[in-house]
């Protein structure tokens, strides 16, 4: 069983359904239990990495999250989730995230609009299993107004809009991903296909 963490924001419905269409036996769930038993960790959300971040520490849930991640169990972050991973977050103030990722999160201020909303490309940053199904140049879908300001060695996959925004992110089990797999395609779906072969060995 995998678990898709439940901490109150994030569009859960619709990541199940992309990794059930992929026959992932996954389950939404918010507790502790649950999340300690999961084979593997997903990590979605929508909105503002402060509030998001809130709720996770008010439940206890990031408390858990780092420790079953220290043990090596994999965890994948999905746009929000994504951020959440790094080590401090700029929306709204300052906060500390759950800092499985070395970065920050920051404003993505560039003259072109913001958010950056819509399809754009991957470019490949480097070699990894999660990208065996896709190639370069490839499009997927954007919604984010911040980004991931980090070490490039941990850059998967980027796009291009005003600055290059990294799409895919891996310091070791932990991945996260800065579009929507579960909106984009056939795109999205053999990515989320190739993670489902790294969580389930």
């Amino acid at each position: 069983m995998h678990v898709i963490i439940d901490y109150g924001m994030g569009n859960l419905a619709s990541v199940q359904r992309a990794f059930e269409k992929l026959d992932v036996n996954v389950k939404i769930s918010n507790k502790e239990e649950d999340l300690r038993n999961a084979k593997s960790l997903i990590l979605p959300g929508v909105g503002a990495f402060r509030d998001a971040i809130g709720l996770l520490n008010e439940s206890g849930l990031s408390s858990v999250i780092k420790e079953e991640v220290s043990k090596g169990k994999n965890i994948i972050g999905i746009c929000l989730g994504m951020q959440l991973l790094y080590e401090k977050g700029y929306e709204y103030g300052e906060y500390d995230g759950l800092g499985l990722i070395k970065g920050s999160i920051e404003y993505l201020d560039i003259e072109l609009k913001v958010p950056h909303m819509g399809w754009n490309n991957l470019k490949f940053n480097k070699q990894d299993p999660i990208l065996k199904y896709i190639n370069e140049d490839e499009f997927v879908y954007f919604v984010h107004s911040y980004y991931a300001v980090s070490d490039n060695s941990e850059v998967l996959a980027y796009s291009e809009y005003g600055k290059k925004i990294p799409a895919i992110v891996r310091n070791e089990n932990v991945y996260g991903i800065q579009f929507h797999p579960e909106k984009s395609g056939d795109v999205g779906l053999n990515i989320l296909r190739a993670y489902k072969e790294i969580m389930e060995k």
